[in-house]
């Protein structure tokens, strides 16, 4: 099976993107570098150009250039063995074949992250070390106890789901970002503007949802994930542009397409998988080793599920509804309660006969995840690595480990398709 237009096209994109990126940083503008888990939306209603931290990591590691980049991090005397995702932007700065990086990453001069732990706000003042770049820091505030089936709900009712007292904080935040990055751009925020980016994302997001739900009733599996990860993904650090949205469109169309002519990755499937956790950039081959030995094929990433049931948000304020698809962004796919029920559930709709679980160090609820799926009586291999240190994986033997898990699964399938 080729390779998905949506994709190619998303990949030309984000070339052509990062090329214009770099002119306006060579032109003077200020870049800014934002974590996955901060509010983006803000930076594109201002027109700020941005690259979010861990959209760099995966290019620096599908290149191969992680491991020289953990070891110039460990030469400016931080660890290399913790939080490697986060630094791997800080330590490509030094990576000695920029070229390979697409020209290399501009020098920021603004970074933004949620300080969802010690360690995160540590990588981020790394930055600080050159005066001309300056930190602006969310608060990470903890998960309350939320209603069965969230999904259901978070679009219209989010403060029932994340608590009232935790979006008014983050939308104050939000307001004093505004004003740091009015300060250091000379930008001017319209909240008109703001509005128009949020109704564009929740536009992209519904597409997602249908695309999500389509793959989800597929039997076989009409698409891999090494597909629909970068063609939902690479729209979702654009999210709330035409383009975002136009993306989604044609991936949903696509998919839809394949759905109705009855493609499959894998016409004898005998095994469906379902992979957790951050996504094996420097390896995306791994996921279709075991489509022709095996009929193994890997029917789901958190990526576009997140997008389908985590980012819908309406509201009428857009700050304050900008803040409640971004403080509890973390707990939808690591925290228990939320997390644990949201994957046992995308288990159910995908009909998958077994879980790959990466797990990272940052990761403390993993654990809870992989209880709730076996309580589910879904099987779980639990690989505790990186994906972006290839020290780890190595060690973990992350390809073996996964063969041998799929021998153990067999043909877990009833006639129906499902799983038994």
């Amino acid at each position: 099976m080729s390779r998905l237009a949506a994709t190619t096209a998303a990949l030309a994109h984000q070339r052509e993107w990062f090329g214009t990126l770099r002119a306006r940083a060579a032109a003077g503008e200020v870049i800014a570098l934002v974590n996955a888990d901060a509010p983006q939306e803000i930076l594109r209603a201002m027109d700020v150009p941005y690259v979010v931290n861990q959209w760099w990591a995966s290019v620096v590691t599908a290149k191969q250039l992680a491991g020289e980049s953990l070891a110039v991090v460990a030469g400016l005397g931080h660890p290399d063995d913790s939080r490697q995702y986060d630094v791997l932007a800080l330590g490509s700065r030094g990576v000695a074949d920029q070229e390979a990086l697409w020209g290399g990453l501009p020098k920021p001069g603004i970074v933004i992250a949620e300080l969802s732990g010690d360690a995160t706000g540590k990588v981020f003042e790394a930055w600080t070390d050159d005066p001309d770049v300056a930190f602006f820091p969310y608060e990470r505030t903890a998960a309350l106890p939320a209603p069965e089936r969230w999904w259901d709900e978070v679009a219209h009712d989010w403060s029932s789901i994340f608590g009232a007292d935790r979006i008014a904080l983050m939308a104050e935040e939000n307001r004093e970002l505004i004003a740091f990055l009015e300060e250091r751009t000379g930008r001017t925020f319209e909240l008109e503007r703001l509005r128009t980016v949020m109704d564009l994302i929740n536009e992209q997001e519904e597409l997602n949802r249908r695309t999500r739900d389509l793959v989800a009733a597929a039997r076989p599996t009409p698409v891999r994930v090494t597909d629909t990860i970068p063609a939902v993904m690479i729209p979702q650090w654009h999210r709330g542009s035409e383009w975002g949205r136009a993306a989604a469109q044609a991936l949903h169309d696509e998919v839809a397409a394949l759905v109705d002519a009855g493609a499959a990755v894998v016409p004898e499937e005998r095994v469906r998988l379902m992979w957790v956790g951050r996504g094996l950039w420097g390896d995306t081959a791994l996921y279709r080793r075991f489509e022709e030995e095996l009929g193994a094929v890997f029917v789901w990433s958190m990526y576009l599920a997140i997008a389908a049931d985590g980012y819908i948000r309406y509201g009428d304020d857009p700050i304050e509804t900008l803040a409640a698809r971004f403080v509890g962004v973390t707990d939808l796919l690591y925290a228990p309660p939320l997390a644990p029920q949201w994957y046992v559930k995308e288990a159910a709709t995908h009909g998958v006969d077994g879980v790959v679980h990466l797990v990272a160090d940052d990761v403390a609820g993993a654990r809870f995840i992989t209880l709730a799926l076996e309580e589910a009586g879904v099987p779980v291999l639990e690989i505790r690595a990186s994906n972006a240190d290839p020290r780890a994986l190595e060690r973990a033997d992350v390809g073996g480990s996964i063969a041998r898990f799929v021998a153990t699964l067999g043909d877990g399938r009833g006639e129906d398709g499902g799983r038994r």
